[in-house]
Parts: C-alpha cells; sequence; structure tokens
C-alpha cells in the first residue's frame, strides 16, 4: 500500500451563511456543496459563490453529467441544476448515510458509522454490492476507474483508494492534522476537491501521480 502526505493545492471559504459542508461535487464547471439547507454552486477558480438551491443537503451530492443527486434524509434526491427541481425520489440505504458518487451508471452511497459503500441502482434504490471498510467513510468519488473514500475519525482524516471489489485500501494520503474531509469529488484531472466539515471550507488536494 502506498501512504503519503496530501498536498493542499488551495482552500476555500468560509463562505458567509455556511456553517458547514457536508456533500461535493464537480459538474465540470462548478463545485457544487451541499450546505444543509441549500445546494451552493462555487467557481473553482475565482473561489466566488454563483448560486444556491433550495433543498435539504445534509449528506453527499453527486452529478450524472446532467442532474444533481441530493442524500436528504432516509431518501435520495434526483435535481435539475438548472430550475432546482426535485425530479425523482428514490429510498437511501438504511443507516448513517455521508458521501455520494456517480459511476457506471449507478449510485454510490458512503455510510459513515457502518463503515460501508453500497453500489445503489438510481432508479430504485436496490443496494447492488457493498464494500466494507475498516474506518468511518465520508466523501466518495471515482476517478479513471479508480474508487477513492474520505475517512474521518478520532479527529483524523484520510483520502483512500480501494479494490472496489475487495475493500482493500491501495492507497492512503493522510490528511494535516486538525483537517477533516466530509465530501469528497474529483475534478477529472489532477484535484480532488475535500469539504471540511464544520470549518465551512473547501480544500482542494492533488491526486497522486498526476501532474497539470
Amino acid at each position: 500500500m502506498n501512504r503519503s502526505t496530501a498536498q493542499i493545492l488551495r482552500e476555500y471559504g468560509p463562505f458567509p451563511g455556511v456553517d458547514s459542508v457536508h456533500g461535493v461535487t464537480f459538474d465540470g464547471r462548478q463545485i457544487w456543496l451541499a450546505v444543509g439547507k441549500q445546494l451552493s454552486a462555487l467557481d473553482p477558480e475565482s473561489g466566488q459563490m454563483l448560486r444556491s438551491i433550495d433543498a435539504a443537503a445534509d449528506a453527499g451530492t453527486a452529478f450524472d453529467g446532467r442532474h444533481l443527486f441530493q442524500i436528504a434524509g432516509d431518501r435520495i434526491q434526483k435535481i435539475a441544476p438548472e430550475s432546482g427541481r426535485v425530479l425523482a425520489t428514490i429510498p437511501a440505504p438504511d443507516g448513517g448515510n455521508s458521501g455520494l458518487a456517480w459511476a457506471e451508471g449507478t449510485l454510490w452511497v458512503g455510510q459513515y458509522r457502518e463503515r460501508k459503500i453500497h453500489q445503489v441502482d438510481p432508479e430504485t434504490g436496490e443496494i447492488l454490492r457493498t464494500i466494507e471498510s475498516d474506518r468511518f467513510v465520508t466523501g466518495v468519488t471515482w476517478i479513471d476507474e479508480e474508487l477513492w473514500h474520505g475517512t474521518w475519525e478520532d479527529d483524523a482524516s484520510e483520502l483512500r483508494r480501494v479494490d472496489p471489489r475487495t475493500g482493500e485500501v491501495l492507497e492512503m494520503l493522510e490528511m494535516p492534522p486538525g483537517v477533516s474531509v466530509s465530501g469528497l469529488e474529483s475534478d477529472g484531472g489532477h484535484r480532488f476537491f475535500c469539504g471540511g466539515g464544520s470549518s465551512g471550507k473547501l480544500r482542494a488536494v492533488r491526486r497522486p501521480g498526476i501532474t497539470r
């Protein structure tokens, strides 16, 4: 297993009116932050908030290329980003759901205290596969067929690349002391975007082995 220290490239926030960052996703232009009662869009270059959608947004967020998906308690909402309208709702897996990602035409749901990642049918909510972890799971993201998730336990956080079949940890990035990871998303290139929980911040972290 490769183990190294995370390189923080940039820190965003804290932002006015944002007490905590929960879910994080990226639509190719904007970073979407789940901040409790809203989904807020952030320009990753300027660091400015662009707009917000009123929605229950207290956990993971994902983007499928057209729609936003947002965990809201015991359900996952499919949202049109242009209008903010909820187009469909499916049941979320039982348990403390935290992270959310889109890959392989399905949703991937991280569960915090249950230490699991579920692959979920986006039409029905059926659990297709479950991966076990030995740490609390926060954000989840896929990039170049790699499955990464955040951890947050005992005031320490890591980014972990795991085998999507077995859950074996293949690579680990340790965050600096006191820096937590709530949501997690890749920009499709050299950056991970990491929600900072109750700090109200977002951090860009360099993806290992990738340069501009």
